[in-house]
């Protein structure tokens, strides 16, 4: 049982590098929208706050398939981040935007199923 136990944590696991990688990935990809202004923010400073770092930590976790944390994070960092951007939320946007945020956190809970389901398909020798 404890066996099963560790193949089952082993495989769900990604190698370190990858994270690695895509963190570098996404950084350089930051950087690059920062330096030549293509969101018309300013200067790169306006670029890299606070609400960036939730939004790009959470994009981070999506990609390493933790859904519900990442998606927590990028709700977070986004509703700042507009309500920064626009002086005041738009009505239409404090309207839909945390009943969005409970919807898609329900199609996370789902789709994150049929990763771990495949996984152990995988382990116990089904395909």
């Amino acid at each position: 049982m404890a066996h099963s136990d560790r193949v089952l944590k082993r495989h769900r696991e990604h190698h370190p590098q990858v994270s690695i990688g895509l963190f570098f990935i996404l950084l350089g990809v930051a950087l690059l929208v920062a330096t030549n202004d293509w969101l018309n923010l300013g200067s790169v400073r306006e670029y890299f706050t606070w609400q960036a770092a939730l939004i790009f930590i959470g994009i981070l976790l999506v990609l390493n398939l933790n859904f519900i944390g990442g998606l927590i994070l990028l709700s977070i960092g986004g509703w700042f981040w507009i309500d920064d951007l626009y002086g005041n939320i738009p009505e239409l946007v404090k309207t839909i935007y945390w009943p969005s945020v409970v919807v898609l956190a329900g199609l996370m809970f789902i789709v994150s199923t049929f990763f771990k389901k495949g996984h152990k398909n995988n382990l116990s020798g089904n395909k």
